[in-house]
């Protein structure tokens, strides 16, 4: 990833890769001097909030609908500490390492931002954590998604006061790393905002970018296998179609398939006249999932850039404006998120049909054998492997029901309207975790396909991803389980292996 080293906080946006970066421990953080000195002063203006007599949101009175329950100055640091200990109301299974730091991180680039008033230490105790590999145990449910992530937030912010354990049950003291004690407006700054849903969103958009590099690749994989035509990647078709991107999918299928022996062995005496939609269609479904993800990253990177914080503190002259507003709504995050799951089920679900063509061989024209099988009868092949597919798609299809179209109010009406967008992040995630799995079947099957061709040979990248694949997983030229062949495929999807299979057909799509 490139920019990884040392990442600046300095009130600019991040980046998707930044976050995955720092997030999956390749990168460390530092605060710019410049931030350092615009947190004091607008910090220094706080103070003088406190002692004018006004009540403000957050800084002298309750919370949510407890907001006009004024709080006398003597009791601010008290407020914040127990906002922070009655917000920490997560259940289930912990948060992974990763998401969890990608949270912190973008926390801690919306407090530099300058417009939440917390003092420099809040930021850098925040980044302390993040370098020294300190990450707390956050539970996994307990956010809408629209007053900030309340109680994934709590609990980090518990475990930066000393009093809420570590993923590894390490202590601030053993990091060499001061308890944060909160001054007024901070605990609320620390659990407002969007960061667990932004912060997720952007690891899930780094693995898709794996994903869909596998995915093409078995795709142009699969039509090899199948002794499918090229016909439909054919330039003019998509000019005419007037979509740059579908014109962009199907290039990139070409130079996946370029030096194909196999395509042109069956151009002239093949009796068949078109293809299975989930070949000849699939620069279109592929398309339309690229285009969805293009909007998704849109949004995720204008998050990355966001004061996510309420209310807002804005200089006027030498004193602050403090505005109340609805930054820290995830509903920006939340529908891209339910989308992109949508989409993933498209390139999973065209995935384990072509998987089912291949091994139903029910065309003697394909020159496969039943299931791929060396025996058939004797030898059941990879028979259920398209079983565990059609299991996967099935699950993800059941993931695809938005999250964010059902609401359910919180505090007492006040915030009556909710995004529930930590829900979609996590259905995403566990979406492209299954569709992974998909496309590693079709790739030991389209493998296994291609070499019933032989001597004949794919194209130059194809013929490259297929000894990747033989690197793991050797032929089934007899039975064997194929759960390990799945599982190992699967890591080479995750590691972006098959992204290097693409070649220069990236130009294509301006990239």
């Amino acid at each position: 990833m490139p920019d990884c080293e040392r990442i600046v906080l300095d009130g600019s946006p991040l980046t998707i890769a930044r976050v995955a970066c720092v997030a999956r421990g390749k990168g460390e953080v530092s605060l710019s001097p410049e931030v350092v000195e615009r947190l004091a002063v607008m910090r220094s203006k706080v103070g003088a909030l406190t002692a004018d007599g006004r009540a403000y949101y957050g800084i002298n009175t309750g919370f949510g609908s407890l907001a006009r329950t004024r709080i006398e100055a003597s009791q601010l640091r008290e407020l914040q500490a127990n906002l922070i200990r009655s917000h920490a109301a997560g259940v289930g299974q912990p948060l992974g390492a990763d998401v969890v730091r990608a949270m912190m991180l973008l926390l801690a680039a919306s407090l530099s931002r300058g417009a939440s008033g917390v003092r420099p230490v809040v930021v850098e105790t925040i980044i302390s954590w993040l370098n020294k590999g300190l990450t707390p145990l956050v539970p996994s449910l307990g956010s809408v998604g629209a007053s900030g992530d309340l109680a994934p937030l709590a609990h980090v912010a518990l475990a930066l006061m000393g009093e809420w354990p570590t993923l590894d049950g390490r202590t601030p003291a053993d990091a060499g790393i001061a308890p944060l004690a909160l001054e007024a407006k901070e605990g609320l700054a620390l659990i407002n905002g969007t960061h667990l849903m932004a912060g997720w969103a952007s690891l899930i958009l780094t693995d898709y970018a794996d994903l869909w590099g596998a995915a093409l690749v078995a795709t142009a994989m699969s039509i090899d296998a199948f002794r499918a035509s090229d016909s439909y990647l054919d330039a003019r078709a998509h000019a005419v179609r007037f979509g740059a991107s579908t014109a962009s999918v199907a290039g990139r299928l070409r130079v996946l398939l370029e030096g194909s022996e196999i395509l042109p062995s069956h151009k002239t005496n093949d009796p068949r006249v078109q293809d299975p939609y989930s070949f000849r269609c699939s620069p279109y479904v592929l398309e339309a999932v690229d285009d969805l993800v293009a909007y998704v990253c849109r949004s995720v990177v204008r998050e990355l850039g966001a004061v996510t914080d309420n209310p807002l503190l804005f200089e006027r002259g030498d004193g602050l404006d403090v505005v109340s507003a609805g930054n820290f709504h995830g509903m920006p995050i939340a529908i891209p998120l339910d989308a992109l799951t949508i989409g993933v089920s498209h390139l999973a679900g065209i995935s384990e049909r072509r998987v089912f063509a291949i091994l139903a061989a029910s065309d003697p024209e394909t020159h496969l054998l039943p299931y791929l099988s060396h025996g058939p009868g004797l030898h059941s092949g990879l028979m259920i492997a398209q079983y565990t597919a059609a299991a996967l798609v099935n699950e993800i299809a059941g993931l695809s029901s938005p999250a964010s179209v059902i609401n359910l109010p919180t505090s007492a009406g006040i915030e009556d309207y909710n995004s529930f967008g930590p829900r979609g992040a996590a259905k995403a995630s566990r979406a492209i975790e299954l569709a992974q799995m998909v496309v590693a079947i079709e790739l030991i099957c389209a493998a296994e396909g291609v070499e019933f061709h032989r001597p004949l040979k794919s194209g130059r990248a194809v013929e490259g991803a297929i000894a990747r694949i033989r690197s793991v997983v050797p032929p089934f030229a007899e039975d064997r389980p194929p759960a390990p062949a799945i599982e190992a495929v699967t890591s080479l999807i995750r590691s972006g292996v098959f992204g290097n299979f693409l070649g220069s057909h990236a130009a294509l799509a301006g990239e």
